[in-house]
């Protein structure tokens, strides 16, 4: 088996998590306890990704990256066919589970415990640092690791934008289309029981984090 489609697709899920963590939980922190005039017009957009065929996803990254785009008018360079881009549409369509999750974990921390925090003197970023985070941080591990699994898994808008170029773009859901349409089916038979594997090990971390750990048996009845 040829191990650069995994490694490749493990090099552009690190790397789309790092934005997922900022883009998702700063989205997150934003939305939750802001409202704001087209605040649901912002929040269906961040979503949006997670309902479109990767297809329409693919075509409207190919209109931003392409080179009449903003990011080629901007930056001076294209991105398109390269691991940049895949890169790009992995957290584009990581985000939405991402943003979610955080989203109600950081509503459902209670704003008491936030505002006793600033009544005693801390400022913004300690409350969110000491209280808002630690209580939402389940939720948002949830997210993160829901948001990966998915960019790791991303087939369609990355072979929009970023091809099928062995060795430099083809990730390991690419190399699984490319094995099967080659007839080599035994190859493509251990890359997806590999991407199963991983896939399964991310919703039972996800579930782990879900249900908090019991810390008692029930504990001694008094009297």
């Amino acid at each position: 088996m040829n191990w650069q489609p995994l490694v490749l697709s493990l090099q552009v899920t690190a790397v789309a998590t790092v934005l997922l963590l900022v883009l998702g939980l700063g989205l997150a922190l934003m939305l939750a306890r802001r409202n704001f005039p087209g605040q649901t017009i912002v929040e269906t957009l961040i979503i949006l990704p997670l309902v479109l065929p990767p297809s329409v996803v693919g075509y409207y990254l190919l209109i931003v990256l392409g080179k009449d785009g903003p990011i080629v008018t901007l930056l001076h360079t294209n991105v398109l066919f390269t691991w940049s881009a895949a890169v790009i549409a992995a957290t584009v369509v990581g985000l939405p589970l991402m943003f979610q999750a955080s989203r109600a974990a950081i509503a459902s921390v209670d704003s008491a415990l936030e505002q006793a925090a600033r009544t005693l003197g801390s400022s913004e970023l300690e409350v969110l640092w000491r209280v808002t985070l630690p209580l939402a941080r389940r939720g948002v591990l949830a997210g993160l690791v829901l948001g990966a699994a998915r960019a790791l898994g991303e087939f369609g808008a990355t072979l929009m934008v970023a091809g099928n170029i062995p060795g430099q773009t083809q990730t390991l859901p690419l190399a699984i289309f490319d094995a099967v349409q080659s007839g080599r089916y035994s190859q493509a038979h251990y890359m997806v029981l590999l991407m199963t594997a991983l896939g399964l090990i991310s919703l039972w971390w996800v579930r782990r984090l879900e249900v908090p750990r019991r810390t008692g048996g029930g504990g001694k009845r008094h009297g």
